[in-house]
């Protein structure tokens, strides 16, 4: 039976235990090996089912399908809320399956998600970021199983981030729900199967020659047979009935009365009708599979309690995040797009924003008493003027861990070893190149190892003469230094890669080095107030990259939120952010932020002070 909890989790889920600077380097996670992780089925009498999920390796696990690549996170931001001493909330830009190998084992209460759907390539395509694409293309090059072995691998690590207490809700449609169901009973357990809940909208159109689709479905499994579960109350008012010649109505024990009616309170079954967001909704961000606020608090509320911490993998617009930073909860989320991070992050910071009046905003200081901060991390696309801001301690250990070496601080001249082999990293600075000295004191240091003979130099650029002297010292015969090969590896270049590309070559794209966007800003007033912005001539600054989304704020105050209606490219008809017009509600001084995102997950913010007549 389950346990039924009111009171909340006291376990505090430390995500990542080691910070320093920018990045975060994630103790390695318990990775569970026992063949009991998964649970047969146990009910299925003569029917035919195979005994392992699609994909599974008993020896290597999802690994063999899709190998392990361990990178650091790179922290770009830090929202605040004015709780620096709290546990940051986490908002992850890159591969969840990647992301969630790197989080620690039985750290997450509760885990919704909403993957895309086997429903075709070009509806789950929601942004067009090309990291989005390459995700894609990897669940439907294999049909039907290529999609179960995909969301297998994902299914199996979040099972092991649950608690044992914990629940997975994971929202379907038709095409795949009966298949999924299938390998969750083998992942999770048949006897773990808690709820196909069906979620019933009214959106669509007629159908002439069919039933029409009205309904998603919810899978609901626990981890064990101790799961968390709170009873859910739904107010049903009574149907009155007009006849013509009298009044029916239906009375029951219990009955209540409100400025709706009389009502009585009735248990929450498997069966929800809730409204879907529709386009003149103030929840609407413009993109086609967003779900209401109201799904997400019956599940959260249901199946977590005040302090517990809640996931989602495939966050899109970020309604999970919303609504569980709202009910209290800690939160965990990630998306491949760097477009989706954004209007996350910028949802949640509208979130403690109180009004839009007038264009007038304010902080509503009872919002965020109890807010932890949150941050945004990168997890193999890592941003290059970011990087060069750290101190070069820092640099140099997040280089080589990225280079899946092992850092090193015992030495001046060799800051790492990878597979016995040292290492140097060049200064932070992407401007800053390795020099010819730096190049021959690496080698001298070399030479005093016994047993080695080559090295590695990892920088952004290096210096002619460094070159020169490299091809010198391997070059030379008769001399100590015969032994000394160096190889000079820009850090975002293919060599840098290898060690993840030669585990799978589908990975090529996976570690990527990024500028942001080029803002190019223009203005001129068009009326009493009304202005016009302009930044369609802002340009990618990453190799056949280009703009896809802009974010505005004609309020600016400090913390980016943008001005309702102004956070979405694809919301917009005929028409495009990249230019766009605002009627301000009053003359004087005013802060514009415009904040553009490019199709390969690089970000720009630009600040202007404009004199509004």
């Amino acid at each position: 039976m389950p346990r039924l909890q009111k009171n909340a989790v006291k376990d505090e889920v430390n995500i990542q235990n080691q910070t320093n600077g920018s990045f975060v380097v994630p103790d390695e996670p318990e990775i569970p090996v026992q063949e009991e992780f998964y649970q047969m089925p146990t009910r299925f009498g003569n029917v035919p089912v195979d005994k392992a999920p699609l994909g599974w390796d008993e020896q290597r696990r999802f690994e063999k399908v899709y190998p392990r690549v361990s990178l650091p996170f790179q922290q770009i931001e830090r929202v605040s809320f004015g709780h620096p001493e709290l546990e940051p909330n986490k908002l992850f830009f890159g591969d969840n399956l990647h992301v969630m190998r790197m989080l620690p084992s039985k750290s997450i209460d509760l885990i919704y998600i909403d993957p895309p759907f086997f429903s075709g390539r070009n509806y789950n395509i929601l942004y067009g970021d090309k990291n989005e694409l390459r995700s894609f293309r990897d669940i439907w090059e294999g049909g039907m199983p290529g999609y179960l072995i995909w969301l297998n691998a994902r299914l199996f690590e979040m099972k092991r981030l649950l608690k044992d207490t914990g629940s997975i809700y994971v929202h379907l449609d038709w095409h795949a729900s009966h298949y999924v169901k299938m390998e969750m009973d083998k992942i999770f357990g048949y006897d773990n199967f808690r709820n196909e809940i069906i979620w019933r909208y009214r959106t669509g159109n007629i159908s002439k020659k069919q039933f029409q689709r009205k309904h998603d479905a919810i899978l609901l499994y626990s981890k064990s047979q101790d799961w968390k579960y709170n009873i859910q109350m739904l107010k049903e008012y009574y149907v009155q009935v007009f006849g013509p010649d009298k009044k029916i109505s239906f009375k029951s024990a219990g009955e209540q009365e409100d400025k709706y009616g009389k009502f009585r309170m009735s248990q929450v079954d498997d069966v929800w009708d809730i409204s879907a967001v529709f386009t003149l909704g103030k929840e609407h961000i413009g993109y086609p599979t967003q779900k209401p606020e109201a799904l997400l608090e019956r599940i959260i509320n249901a199946s977590s309690d005040k302090g517990d911490v809640v996931a989602d993998f495939f966050c899109g617009g970020g309604t999970t995040a919303v609504v569980a930073q709202r009910l209290g909860r800690k939160w965990i989320t990630s998306d491949i797009s760097r477009v989706a991070i954004a209007i996350t992050a910028d949802r949640l910071s509208n979130a403690v924003v109180e009004g839009d009046k007038d264009g007038q905003r304010k902080i509503q200081q009872s919002l965020i008493d109890e807010i932890p901060d949150f941050v945004i991390e990168h997890w193999g696309i890592y941003e290059i003027q970011k990087l060069g801001k750290m101190k070069p301690l820092q640099f140099r250990k997040f280089i080589i861990e990225a280079y899946n070496g092992r850092p090193d601080t015992t030495s001046d001249n060799i800051h790492g070893y990878k597979n016995g082999e040292p290492l140097f990293v060049g200064d932070p600075e992407p401007d800053d190149r390795i020099s010819k000295e730096e190049v021959v004191a690496f080698a001298k240091t070399i030479l005093t190892k016994k047993g080695i003979h080559r090295g590695t130099m990892l920088g952004w650029a290096f210096s002619p003469d460094a070159r020169v002297v490299a091809e010198k010292l391997a070059a030379r015969e008769g001399i100590t230094l015969d032994f000394v090969k160096l190889n000079l590896i820009p850090i975002d270049s293919p060599e840098f890669k290898s060690h993840i590309t030669d585990k799978n070559p589908s990975y090529v794209d996976l570690v990527s080095f990024i500028l942001p966007p080029l803002i190019r800003f223009g203005f001129h007033k068009t009326g009493a107030l009304k202005y016009e912005f302009d930044v369609s001539e802002s340009t990618s600054m990453n190799s056949n990259g280009r703009i896809i989304n802009v974010q505005w704020d004609f309020d600016y105050r400090n913390r980016f939120s943008s001005t309702h209606g102004y956070s979405f490219l694809r919301g917009k008809k005929n028409e495009s952010l990249l230019k766009t017009e605002y009627t301000f509600s009053s003359a004087g001084k005013r802060k514009i932020a415009c904040r553009v995102q490019d199709d390969l997950g690089g970000e720009a913010t630009l600040i202007k002070e404009i004199d509004v007549e």
